[in-house]
């Protein structure tokens, strides 16, 4: 029975196309993680930020995925930003680490537009373990696989008084995944072209309350574009919340209180809006930042 509920929620997420989409770790909090997606952003809020997230994917389904992430940002100058990011992301066999450092420069449009332009440099870990398993679906498959891939990114940051917009890829480089072509016509596994296109606008309301609705939308190759729409209350400077409904797939709900100047943390959950939400209970997301300026 385990065995053929595995076998049908792994159906659901191939017919869907998460399966293949999820190479690159998805959030639902990215707005306050921003650097992972786009290098542009490190350093361009002027502070030194320190963010750990943790995130659990369709907690219920075994081999769902599981994403922790430590980032540090912080600006050098009034132009210069710098960041290091660590990502751990784990999907059923495959477990993958990656090692980034991003540079963002400032350049001032006019008084109130800046456009941050940043570039993301590093490598990332892959091991597939085939053999715990018990695989065999295919002769490739019958051994583990471990192997090392480079990272190179890029992005674009604009800001206008109280407008962004946001463009960017973490990765060109089509690092090799799985495994090699046959004589049958197998294709390997290499990484797919992840390009995030986004807006958002901070609508006040008095001096105590902020709207912020927003856009994100992601185009993977071979797969469904992704499109959150989302939009968040800000509440005093100490408590932000939101909802985000990601097209044809999930809708979220999130929380951030500020406790003190220094320190901030969030939670959201996402439910999926399709047949994945009968096998799932949800997935949930935390987040802690500690601004060090």
């Amino acid at each position: 029975m385990k065995k053929l509920k595995y076998i049908v929620v792994f159906a659901v997420l191939i017919a869907s196309g998460k399966l293949f989409a999820q190479q690159d770790p998805s959030y639902s909090m990215y707005r306050y993680n921003m650097n992972i997606i786009n290098p542009a952003y490190a350093g361009s809020n002027g502070h030194t930020d320190l963010n750990l997230h943790i995130r659990n994917q369709w907690v219920d389904i075994d081999g769902a995925p599981e994403t922790q992430t430590f980032s540090f940002t912080k600006p050098i100058g009034d132009k210069i930003g710098i960041g290091i990011s660590i990502v751990n992301d784990r999907i059923d066999i495959t477990k993958e680490t990656s090692y980034t450092a991003d540079f963002s420069y400032k350049l001032q449009l006019s008084e109130k537009s800046n456009l941050f332009l940043g570039v993301k440099a590093g490598a990332y870990s892959l091991n597939v373990d085939f053999i715990s398993k018990g695989i065999g679906f295919d002769p490739e498959f019958d051994e583990n696989v471990s192997r090392t891939n480079g990272i190179f990114g890029a992005g674009a940051y604009l800001t206008v008084n109280k407008f962004y917009a946001t463009i960017s890829t973490p990765n060109f480089l089509n690092g090799k995944r799985v495994a090699e072509t046959d004589s049958d016509g197998y294709t390997e596994g290499t990484d797919k072209l992840h390009m995030y296109a986004g807006a958002g606008y901070t609508f006040d309301f008095g001096e105590n309350f902020e709207l912020t609705p927003a856009l994100m939308a992601r185009f993977v190759e071979s797969a469904p574009t992704s499109v959150d729409i989302s939009a968040t209350v800000n509440m005093y400077k100490m408590v932000e919340a939101g909802v985000s409904y990601r097209w044809d797939e999930s809708v979220s709900f999130l929380a951030l209180i500020r406790a003190a100047d220094w320190l901030q943390f969030g939670y959201a959950y996402e439910a999926a809006t399709t047949d994945l939400n009968d096998y799932s209970g949800g997935t949930h997301e935390l987040m802690l930042q500690f601004r060090l300026n």
